[in-house]
């Protein structure tokens, strides 16, 4: 552990751990599944989407799309809708029912968040914030999958 890249991949195993603790307590409690969770991100950010856009997006299968966006829309979360600009491929448009629950989970997350980082400073956030989102962009860039900001 003498390279940071090695202290990198142990704390971002870590991150992993802590984060598939949190998955298991949101199921639990009712909130989304990951999936869902960042299908429904995804589709805020960018607007209505195609299967074939999320499996490019997410560069997975059609098949385990079509699984993850039919739970999702038997739970209301989204619905099926034609090409708003006249596509011949349908596309998934988050519901008010996936909008409401995506704010109730990302406020969740937040609140989280905010105790975890409460002895911060504003500094420390801030620079925080800035490598994530570096690190992020880095790994998007590389891949080729570019994640829409606000």
């Amino acid at each position: 552990m003498d390279r940071p890249t090695h202290m990198i991949e142990f704390e971002t195993m870590l991150l992993s751990r802590h984060s598939l603790a949190a998955r298991r307590a949101q199921r639990d409690s009712g909130l989304l599944e990951r999936s869902a969770y960042l299908l429904l991100s995804r589709i805020r950010m960018e607007g209505p989407m195609s299967i074939r856009q999320l499996s490019e997006a997410f560069d997975l299968d059609v098949s385990t799309l079509n699984r993850q966006t039919a739970a999702m829309t038997r739970a209301g979360l989204v619905e099926r809708i034609p090409d708003p600009d006249g596509g011949m491929a349908r596309k998934f448009r988050i519901t008010p029912e996936g909008e409401r629950r995506l704010d109730e989970d990302r406020d969740h997350i937040v609140r989280s968040l905010d105790k975890v980082l409460a002895d911060w400073t504003p500094e420390d956030l801030a620079a925080f914030a800035g490598y994530l989102k570096r690190f992020n962009t880095d790994i998007e860039r590389l891949g080729g999958r570019p994640w829409p900001r606000p």
